[in-house]
């Protein structure tokens, strides 16, 4: 029970609410069951966790330690019941944050882990590469709650506008692909959902891995390194190719989902000879997505 002498329940010095207030970074396993794409992910997931409540105006503290409690009592069902997937834990955090904040209107929580799963080179070669795993969860006190899932992807861009100028400076006009520079991209996929719809994060890293000129791997021998090497350059793609690729497919992959799902994409590419990197992005909802490329 909480102590009315606390000094969180105090009034502060000045008088402003605040839109946030908790706990950053707070790290924990969590023991994750679910049915992927042909095949099962059940392991456990370093975490880092992000937890927050609104705070009155009237109020000079949040109780923060609440926030780990929740986590806490979260991550010891899941070792016994693992959970399905991290936007539904990132739901039942907010939940609960509600009920421990009696003054709080809302609750946000942000989950950032490292996901690993199979795969194959160009080639052939069974391979198991690492990705980001993003979900959430904003809830307000006799309103709505929202979950989100996406991912964070590696891979590489070819640029074509150095490839074309490359040809005609060669004044080449064969079959095989030019050379040009290469970038490492950086790009995610956001997907914010009502608390009772549910989308593969494997999905999207699918979605994304499409969208590069190539994935990247954690290895390659000399054959596979040329594949790759070629397979980008026969997929030039601008930065802002990669977003609108991945737009793309997400309209195409999810026709059941329904309009007010909303979608970031980003990506961003490290230059090879610039100094600086280019980037682009979008949000917006799938409404929007399926009237704007009819």
């Amino acid at each position: 029970m909480a102590l009315k002498c606390d000094l969180q329940y105090g009034k502060g010095d000045v008088g402003y609410k605040l839109t946030r207030v908790g706990v950053k970074g707070v790290r924990k396993p969590v023991i994750v069951k679910r049915e992927g794409i042909g095949k099962t992910l059940n392991n456990a997931l370093n975490c880092s966790f992000d937890i927050t409540v609104d705070l009155p105006a009237d109020q000079k503290g949040s109780h923060m330690s609440r926030n780990v409690e929740v986590l806490n009592e979260i991550v010891a069902d899941s070792v016994k019941n693992p959970i399905s997937g991290l936007e539904d834990m990132a739901a039942d955090i907010c939940k609960r944050l509600l009920v421990r904040h009696e003054y709080a209107r809302t609750a946000d929580v942000s989950i950032y882990a490292e996901y690993f799963r199979g795969g194959v080179t160009p080639l052939g070669k069974p391979t198991f590469e690492s990705y980001g795993l993003m979900a959430g969860g904003h809830i307000e006190r006799d309103g709505a709650l929202l979950k989100k899932i996406g991912v964070e992807v590696l891979g590489m861009t070819a640029c074509p506008c150095g490839q074309q100028t490359v040809t005609e400076m060669l004044g080449y006009s064969g079959d095989m692909p030019v050379m040009t520079h290469n970038q490492r991209n950086v790009s995610s996929l956001v997907l914010e959902m009502p608390e009772d719809i549910s989308v593969e994060a494997d999905d999207l890293i699918d979605i994304i891995e499409d969208s590069f000129s190539s994935p990247t791997f954690e290895l390659l021998k000399r054959p596979d390194e040329g594949q790759v090497i070629i397979n980008a350059h026969n997929k030039t793609r601008f930065v802002e190719d990669v977003v609108r690729c991945v737009l793309e497919r997400v309209v195409a992959k999810f026709p059941d989902l329904p309009d007010d799902v909303y979608v970031d994409v980003t990506s961003e590419s490290e230059e090879s000879i610039h100094k600086h990197n280019a980037f682009a992005e979008r949000e917006a909802s799938l409404g929007e997505l399926r009237q704007e490329n009819q």
